[in-house]
């Protein structure tokens, strides 16, 4: 359940808050909301769950990912890219 907050900020806050919202393609809540987590998670690291998530999100990368050539796939990108 989502509550509402207040927060002061001085100019170059509000400014550095707006710069991340631009950056990430969101508003500047979220934008702060965002960054307040990447800093709990940086200092107190990720819940237990989180790491699950995580974990469980990296490993179906590397099943679909299996058997994948990338320097074959690098050549092929890189012939198409000479017809620019």
């Amino acid at each position: 359940m989502s509550q509402r907050t207040t927060v002061l900020m001085d100019a170059e806050t509000r400014e550095a808050a707006r710069d991340l919202a631009h950056e990430y393609g969101c508003s500047t809540s979220e934008a702060i909301r965002r960054s307040v987590l990447s800093q709990h998670e940086a200092l107190l690291g990720v819940s237990e769950a989180r790491y699950r998530e995580r974990t469980a999100v990296l490993e179906r990368l590397f099943e679909l990912f299996e058997g994948h050539d990338a320097e074959a796939e690098i050549r092929r990108l890189k012939e198409e890219d000479e017809g620019f």
